[in-house]
């Protein structure tokens, strides 16, 4: 009893101190479990409860503790996403239509606030999915950039032309976390051939400015030519003197230095013998020591040797049997694992050869149809848009005519309504005079009114057989009778006038039914002087 007794109290402290040094291990081990680092090219997003009024937090590099229960995490890959864009009919500044095929290389902004953006609209997305989002905005603003510029500045000033793209497009895409890394346009061509049409001129610009540039290189050339053989004869002659007298130097240089390292050699040759003798007779005694001294601590070396590789073989064995086993463990479990990971391995080749066909599927057909679905749009609202126009044009130009018809009307009747009033003020008291002055106005209107009576009448041939009066009762002849028939057969203008109300003034004469004879009224006459003198019955 006094021996457990001893042993417990003896293994207290020992337990004591593994639970203080487990609780700090354990502690570190959930923490280092819990610390999620973030690769240089990917994004961490942390989502949960994380603080603030946002809904996720994300880190570049570096990385960041995930609570459990509360707070998960996912990444999002940095790496450049192309994307082809087909873009054609798209309407520039002049309505000339242009095709500007291009490709753009994209990815997600490590921006601070952009990349939070991507936190909440790209995560969980796969790489097909940001692209298909990524060319609808690239689409949209590639048109409306082209719709800003001319031909000419899409054609000619191609920085202009990228600065608006990088600005616009890199604008919305910042809104769901993404920036164009780069940008290249393959082709800009047009439908009705201005582009063409504008490199040919420039072609033709630039053919005749190199025959011009051509003509002047060439006469420079000449001039230049002419110029540089001259100075290379002169540099020819003055190279061959400097080498001359250089040969001289060298040789008389040659002389002085050979005969003195010849001396020079001759001293050191006996010299050399010397020092190697003595040499030779030092290193002999240090060997001979260096042999014996070697030979001393190899005997030493070996007797530890041999002690220390008898414990080490027993030690060996028994590192040998636990490496075996463990070994053997090991194989098993990575057999085991292989063949988990070799099925996994063909179920995901298997899910990426559907996506990959579903892809394809979407790229030629569904892609397709979405094209000439958005061109057909396109195309009904710009016809819809011409119409409406057409239509606003039309309707404006009918208001304004009958606008304008209606002032001018309005300032007829308003000159009429002024007329009249001083018509009436000039009257007086003579109220009745302003319908006289009036209708005396319009005597011509009436009067070709009259005529219009028998202008239409058709009289092929006219035969008269004048009796001379004989038989008549006036005395006037058939002809002077059918004349005055013909004219009572005209609107009496007495007559009109009555019906007006109006009586005409006295100066016009007067108009009254004649005595009927032989069942016919008596017709005014056709004198003109009869006008002046009133008839009677």
């Amino acid at each position: 009893m006094n021996l457990f007794g001893l042993f417990d109290v003896s293994m207290g402290p020992f337990i004591l101190i593994l639970v203080v040094i487990a609780i700090p291990l354990l502690v570190l081990s959930i923490a280092s479990r819990r610390y999620k680092r973030c690769p240089s090219n990917r994004i961490l997003v942390v989502y949960g409860q994380v603080g603030g009024e946002r809904a996720a937090r994300a880190y570049h590099g570096g990385g960041a503790f995930v609570w459990p229960i509360i707070q998960d995490y996912e990444y999002l890959s940095l790496e450049p996403i192309t994307i082809e864009i087909e873009l054609s009919s798209a309407l520039s500044k002049k309505n000339i239509r242009v095709a500007v095929p291009s490709t753009f290389t994209i990815g997600i902004s490590t921006e601070p606030d952009v990349m939070n953006n991507a936190a909440e609209r790209l995560l969980g997305l796969n790489e097909r999915e940001i692209a298909a989002q990524a060319r609808d905005i690239i689409l949209g603003q590639m048109r409306l950039v082209i719709a800003m510029l001319t031909i000419e500045e899409i054609n000619q000033d191609r920085e202009k032309f990228l600065d608006l793209v990088n600005k616009n497009v890199n604008y919305e895409l910042s809104k769901v976390g993404l920036y164009m890394i780069n940008v290249n346009i393959r082709d800009i061509t047009d439908e009705s051939g201005y582009i063409d049409a504008l490199g040919k001129k420039a072609a033709a610009e630039a053919i005749n400015q190199a025959k011009i540039d051509t003509a002047q290189a060439d006469r420079e050339g000449a001039i230049g030519t002419s110029t540089a053989d001259r100075e290379r004869e002169v540099k020819v002659a003055e190279q061959q003197a400097q080498a001359a007298v250089g040969r001289k130097q060298a040789e008389r240089d040659q002389r002085i230095m050979v005969s003195s390292l010849e001396a020079e050699g001759v001293a050191g040759e006996a010299e050399a013998g010397r020092d190697q003798e003595i040499a030779v007779a030092t290193q002999s005694a240090r060997a001979a020591e260096g042999t014996k001294q070697v030979e001393a601590e190899k005997r030493i070396k070996v007797a530890d040797l041999e002690a220390n590789a008898v414990q080490g073989e027993n030690s060996s064995r028994a590192e040998i049997a636990d490496s075996e086993a463990t070994l053997a463990e090991r194989r098993a479990d990575a057999t085991r694992r292989g063949d988990v990971a070799m099925a996994k391995a063909n179920r995901d080749v298997l899910v990426a050869e559907k996506e990959q066909e579903l892809a394809r599927m979407e790229k030629e057909i569904i892609a397709k149809e979405m094209i000439e679905r958005q061109q057909v749009e396109i195309n009904a609202e710009a016809e819809a848009e011409r119409l409406r126009r057409i239509a606003k044009g039309d309707a404006d130009a009918v208001l304004a005519k009958y606008l304008a018809e209606a002032e001018g009307i309005e300032k007829v009747l308003e000159a009429k309504a002024r007329g009249y009033e001083r018509l009436m003020t000039a009257c007086g008291d003579r109220r009745d005079l302003a319908p006289s002055l009036l209708i005396i106005e319009k005597l011509p209107e009436l009067v070709a009114e009259q005529v219009k009576a028998i202008s239409n009448l058709k009289i092929d041939k006219i035969t008269v057989w004048d009796s001379a009066g004989n038989g008549s009762a006036d005395g006037s002849g058939s002809t002077a009778r059918f004349m005055r028939g013909l004219i009572g057969s005209l609107p009496p203008m007495h007559e009109l006038a009555k019906q007006a109300g109006i009586d005409l003034p006295e100066v016009l004469g007067s108009a009254e039914l004649g005595s009927v004879e032989d069942g016919q009224a008596e017709s005014p006459a056709a004198d003109p002087t009869d006008a002046e003198k009133p008839r009677k019955p």
